[in-house]
């Protein structure tokens, strides 16, 4: 298994967690290979997303979207995005 992990700076939680809902999830639903997906956000506006797949190359198939489309809406800011292995679970 393989992670898509993605980091953001929330700038207005209200306006992007609508879109989140109603348009990230729904897609991310979508993606080949999912295995499941979470969206956590901190008490200073941070934002990360850990969203695991079967393969590595399903993670890095998202990632690149991802790191070419950016967030659908300017309430937050990419930091970063990476594909990290799924060395153990619980």
């Amino acid at each position: 298994m393989h992670a898509v992990v993605g980091t953001v700076t929330i700038h207005d939680f209200e306006r992007g967690l609508p879109v989140l809902r109603e348009h990230v999830v729904p897609r991310v639903k979508q993606a080949p290979g999912l295995i499941n997906a979470y969206w956590m956000r901190s008490a200073d506006n941070r934002g990360m997303s850990v969203i695991v797949f079967e393969t590595q190359e399903a993670a890095e198939a998202l990632a690149r979207i991802i790191a070419a489309e950016g967030p659908p809406t300017d309430a937050v800011t990419l930091d970063g995005v990476e594909v990290r292995e799924v060395v153990a679970q619980a």
